[in-house]
């Protein structure tokens, strides 16, 4: 039996597990946009923009391991768009189905709203191969906004994002 996920705050020694779970989306996925890994540099100037501005960046640990991790980084950088953030969430292949993603979204959202922030952003991309991410949004009130189509090329192929908000206030 699995043991339930513990979420906690993101520490510097979280980057190595975040890293090796994203570099898989990365090669493997269309889940994300982006097309080489970042390197852990990289991801400490990430953690430390994000922390910065005083978002959420979250870590999972099921088993004493790093199962998933979620963060929220500024919707934009214009001051007027201060109070809304885009959120993101991986998990490790073997934590899917367990909960741990669901842990990770209540508690981010959770944080967020400590924080003051009062929109949350989902940006799914290709949703049509990645169902889990909006099914997971949608059980936590994110309702769908729209769909930019074509925007991302990945994989020998188009790829469309699919746009969902939840209200914080």
């Amino acid at each position: 039996m699995v043991d339930s996920p513990i979420v906690k705050s993101t520490g510097v020694a979280d980057l190595p597990a975040i890293a090796g779970i994203y570099e898989g989306y990365v090669r493997t996925s269309t889940a994300t946009f982006e097309l080489e890994p970042p390197g852990l540099a990289e991801w400490a100037r990430r953690f430390t923009a994000i922390t910065d501005a005083g978002l959420p960046f979250l870590v999972a640990e099921v088993d004493g391991r790093v199962a998933g991790y979620a963060y929220c980084s500024p919707w934009k950088t214009r001051p007027a768009y201060r109070r809304t953030a885009e959120n993101s969430i991986y998990l490790a292949p073997w934590s899917t189905g367990r909960g741990v993603g669901g842990a990770l979204l209540d508690a981010l959202l959770s944080r967020c709203q400590e924080n003051g922030i009062r929109e949350v952003i989902a940006v799914i991309a290709d949703p049509e191969r990645n169902p889990a991410s909006p099914a997971l949004h949608r059980r936590r009130g994110f309702a769908d906004v729209g769909v930019l189509r074509n925007v991302g090329y990945k994989h020998d192929r188009w790829l469309d994002t699919l746009l969902l908000q939840k209200s914080l206030i």
